[in-house]
């Protein structure tokens, strides 16, 4: 049945002008704006729909992973864009002073968008 759709994921933000700066700019992503909201593409991939909902409430769980090949260069890569990752310093995912998760499973930083939802760079 579903074998020859495009499948694409979305999620919702409070501010759609912030989340196009955001990803556009400071993330560097191709965004294009519909009347609905915002196209994330990706080359060779389905695209990410971003739509604008009042009552957004941020997931509290990564919706969006970027692999990259060294993580600690993209942590400091985007920190001199402004963004701001997560430190944790307690419980099985404790981070480093720069944001990153060195453990069992892949080296990865998490940080926010400006809506509050979590997104993260992980070590391919």
């Amino acid at each position: 049945m579903f074998g020859n759709t495009k499948p694409f994921s979305s999620f919702s933000v409070n501010d759609i002008q912030k989340a196009k700066k955001f990803y556009g700019d400071i993330l560097g992503l191709e965004v294009k704006e519909s009347p609905e909201g915002l196209e994330l593409h990706f080359p060779g991939a389905s695209m990410i729909f971003i739509y604008p909902k009042e009552n957004h409430v941020p997931a509290t769980f990564t919706i969006l992973n970027f692999p990259v090949s060294n993580v600690d260069s993209a942590v400091d890569e985007l920190s001199k864009r402004g963004v701001r990752f997560e430190i944790y310093k307690e419980g099985e995912l404790r981070t480093d002073e720069k944001g990153i998760f060195r453990g069992e499973g892949p080296t990865i930083a998490w940080f926010k968008d400006p809506a509050g939802n979590f997104l993260s760079v992980l070590e391919e």
